[in-house]
């Protein structure tokens, strides 16, 4: 009986040991890059327990919300000076070695002499050519899904394209554009055509930029970021501790901060995998992706209702467009007289908010918190599940379209929503977790609760915000309770996604 026992032990460690290994093998790092992803790697990720809506085939599309963020960027200023003195701390790094006789067996080769790739750049932030690319192919993919919606010849009052004051966002449109009536002009060899992208002033565009004109949340954010940094120390200081008895040099935790950011820049952008991010093992990356994902979930998601509630403008501008081409249906308006598509090109602070604003990415009865506005529970550590992740939330060229149909009068409602993220269909707990819910019912569940909110009143009236100081002091309770139970928890560091 023993031996069975002992039999029983060995063969189970020795699965749990192949699979760790498989696991590892098959880790992708830059599907874990936060907000930093790009769109290819994560835009076919989606939730394989969640069964889409079958659209009856007489229901047809009438008109297309389009939210989209801008493609992948270059390092913006403040990130290339970051970069440039990492080099100059990775030779202090290295010296400082030399003078202590520590062995430097360990260090990773492209350490020495190792230089920005960003070095001597004096502008930043642009849309790459690779985010040129993202939203070019996002364009061609959308005509071709949608032929009943771009069949018509382009107008700016039937296709409405607006972006941001921002020169990466209104490129995207750009490329966008360019992608959606390729071959429909008569210049150049694509035979392409002139299109217009309308920008408001970053001053005054509570439709897209509505983080920059909320007082009250620019409030909010400049008392929390101390606190959110606060709350990310301890999975810093593990991580630094564990970097330096792995490759024997001093680092710090700004160190860990500028070598992980070194990371998602070289994956993203420069399709880099063996340098900066093989200095991290699988779980430790995962840990720095949660800690950026509790950041974005805090300062731009759930994490204060203030955060989405700032969106309502843009709420109820895709609300008005839809009942416009409600209307238009109704009232047989000739083609081409009336709006098919309103596209819009922003950033990450408008497109986490919107997504919140319908609630997506929630879970079990979290939806009924947000009706109430109250904080939800942080997503849950690694190894566990968690539904909030900015790769999937806010990539580079992430999007939501809210496409509307009309179905005939057999079916349960005359209009319907059909809400899809980075393309695919995706539950709305507000609409019994469907991807395809009643205009009327969108309208009553999802959007009713949070026009009461008047933005003016919302951003720019002098309120304290009581959530503030609960939001904080619950974090620092979770998180104290997270690193002094650590070592207790079973699933220790070493466990691999």
């Amino acid at each position: 009986m023993g031996k069975s026992v002992s039999a029983f032990l060995l063969l189970l460690l020795l699965c749990v040991t192949v699979r760790s290994k498989a696991d590892e093998e098959t880790f992708d790092v830059r599907q874990h890059l936060s907000t930093v992803t790009r769109y290819g790697v994560v835009k076919d990720i989606s939730d394989n327990s969640f069964a889409p809506s079958s659209i009856p085939d007489q229901c047809t599309p009438i008109h297309l919300n389009l939210l989209a963020r801008h493609g992948t960027r270059s390092p913006t200023k403040k990130r290339i000076r970051n970069l440039n003195n990492l080099a100059a701390r990775l030779e202090v790094l290295l010296q400082d070695a030399k003078e202590q006789n520590l062995s430097l067996q360990k260090v990773p080769t492209w350490f020495w002499g190792w230089k920005s790739p960003w070095k001597g750049k004096i502008t930043g932030g642009e849309l790459t050519s690779e985010g040129e690319d993202e939203l070019y192919h996002f364009g061609i993919r959308i005509r071709a899904r949608f032929p009943e919606l771009f069949n018509e010849d382009y107008h700016p009052d039937v296709y409405a394209i607006k972006a941001t004051q921002v020169p990466r966002t209104s490129a995207s449109a750009v490329a966008f554009g360019m992608g959606l009536f390729s071959g429909r002009g008569k210049l150049g060899p694509g035979h392409h055509r002139a299109f217009a992208v309308t920008c408001d002033s970053r001053a005054s565009d509570t439709l897209l930029r509505f983080h920059d004109c909320c007082q009250n949340y620019k409030n909010f954010r400049k008392s929390q970021v101390p606190a959110v940094d606060k709350l990310k120390e301890p999975i810093l200081d593990e991580i630094t501790n564990a970097l330096v008895d792995r490759y024997e040099l001093n680092f710090t935790r700004e160190d860990t901060s500028l070598l992980w950011f070194l990371c998602k820049q070289d994956a993203s952008l420069l399709g880099i995998t063996d340098r900066a991010c093989a200095l991290f093992s699988p779980s430790e990356v995962a840990l720095l992706e949660w800690a950026d994902d509790l950041e974005l979930f805090i300062l731009k998601g759930y994490g204060n209702s203030l955060n989405y509630r700032m969106g309502v403008p843009l709420l109820e501008d895709v609300v008005q467009s839809m009942e416009q081409a409600i209307n238009a249906k109704e009232e047989a308006h000739d083609p081409g007289s009336y709006e098919k598509a309103r596209l819009r090109f922003a950033h990450a602070e408008t497109l986490v908010p919107f997504s919140c604003l319908i609630g997506l990415f929630l879970e079990g009865s979290e939806f009924e918190n947000i009706q109430r506005e109250q904080p939800l529970q942080l997503p849950p550590k690694p190894p566990q599940r968690r539904n909030w992740r900015g790769s999937t939330v806010a990539p580079f060229a992430g999007n939501n379209m809210l496409v509307l149909y009309s179905c005939p009068a057999n079916t349960s409602s005359k209009y319907f929503v059909h809400v899809l993220h980075n393309e695919h269909p995706i539950p709305m707990p507000g609409c019994d977790n469907s991807d395809f819910c009643p205009f009327e019912a969108f309208k009553e569940r999802i959007v009713a609760p949070h026009l009461k909110h008047d933005y003016n009143m919302v951003c720019n009236a002098n309120s304290e915000l009581p959530e503030h100081k609960p939001v904080t002091s619950k974090l620092s309770q979770l998180f104290r309770w997270l690193f002094l139970l650590k070592n207790d928890d079973p699933r220790s560091q070493k466990d691999e996604l």
